[in-house]
């Protein structure tokens, strides 16, 4: 094609005179429309920060507010099951603060923070820093009025650990099916006395009949605690190390994926160092040789369609990581996630 006269004054005669947010194609008109206001959209740096700039919803009466919502975005700051460095107790806050993540979704082809009833609903009131086992109670007693109340649970951590508390509000009816992206298995036994820390949360979960390991999947593995996992396998459970990505390509990783989850309940998990520390420093337990921001997102975007009846994003450890792209990573793996439940939503 060769740029003329005419087809400059074609140009010229559609955008010329706009004055902010007129978009033509109904795609995208469909969330300026959402987004504009009097030819301006709010700035990212205002207001007080929340997780994607979704609706804040604080607590009524001293009590969780979690009527006509689609999905409840909570923040869980708890890192007493970490085996090596704290901070993922401000992994929430973090995420919270990081800006001009979304509103759109271009490859999903959706603007879920407009697409659904979803708000942030604070963090966890936890009554104890210093008390794993209780904090865990209080973890899943939060999920199970989310559940309860018909509303999909989005969680951000916090440590690991956390996660099986919430499987056990989540798969309390039936066990679910998991889609697990992470560095590591975190399906270990008992260590120091508990075997609720952050490198067990999945196989506490199977043994509690909430998790189906046969309908589970742990995609980019890696590191030196292969010998710790043999639940794992033992249990069904299928692993895709990160050395096998190169191998067999993102498409076929994904494909894998929905065939092993199926058409049932399914659960995602990230954990944040299952990217490369190159991406992700801000994390306890950092793993070279991780997937790419790139293949992580395109892995997510994959499993659109499927029947996603939670998630969370966990081991954000800020201080770790002066840069701030850690949390960066971790606020976009949030909105991902949450691009996912539009299509599981509208779908049941």
């Amino acid at each position: 094609m060769t740029w003329t006269e005419e087809e400059h004054a074609r140009i010229v005669a559609k955008y010329g005179g706009e004055t902010g947010g007129e978009m033509h194609d109904p795609r995208y008109r469909r969330v300026a429309e959402r987004i504009f206001s009097r030819g301006s959209r709010p700035a990212p740096y205002v207001g007080v920060p929340t997780f994607l700039s979704a609706p804040y919803r604080p607590m009524a009466a001293g009590a969780p507010d979690f009527s006509d919502l689609d999905v409840a975005i909570t923040g869980i700051p708890f890192d007493l099951g970490v085996t090596n460095r704290s901070g993922t107790r401000f992994g929430p806050r973090a995420l919270r603060s990081i800006e001009r993540i979304g509103p759109y979704n271009h490859v999903l082809d959706c603007a879920p923070i407009h697409d659904l009833r979803v708000a942030d609903v604070g963090d966890v009131p936890f009554s104890s820093r210093y008390m794993l086992e209780q904090g865990h109670r209080e973890i899943e007693g939060w999920i199970a009025a989310m559940v309860a109340a018909g509303v999909t649970p989005l969680s951000v951590g916090g440590d690991h650990s956390i996660t099986h508390p919430i499987l056990r509000a989540v798969g309390r009816s039936r066990p679910v099916g998991l889609v697990h992206i992470d560095a590591h298995s975190d399906t270990g036994g008992p260590f120091d006395g508990t075997r609720f820390h952050h490198g067990a949360p999945f196989r506490n979960a199977v043994l509690d009949g909430v998790l189906d390991p046969m309908r589970t999947i742990q995609i980019g593995l890696r590191g030196s605690s292969e010998y710790l996992y043999e639940f794992a396998t033992d249990s069904g459970m299928t692993a895709i190390h990160a050395e096998d990505i190169d191998r067999l390509g993102v498409p076929a990783v994904i494909t894998r994926a929905r065939e092993v989850v199926g058409d049932g309940p399914v659960y995602v998990s990230f954990d944040i160092d299952s990217l490369d520390p190159a991406f992700a420093p801000g994390t306890g337990t950092p793993e070279i040789g991780g997937l790419t921001t790139r293949e992580a997102q395109a892995i997510l975007r994959g499993l659109n369609g499927l029947d996603i009846v939670g998630g969370d994003l966990v081991e954000v450890a800020p201080q770790y990581d002066a840069t701030a792209n850690t949390a960066h990573a971790g606020a976009q793996m949030l909105f991902e996630i949450l691009s996912l439940m539009v299509a599981a939503r509208g779908a049941r």
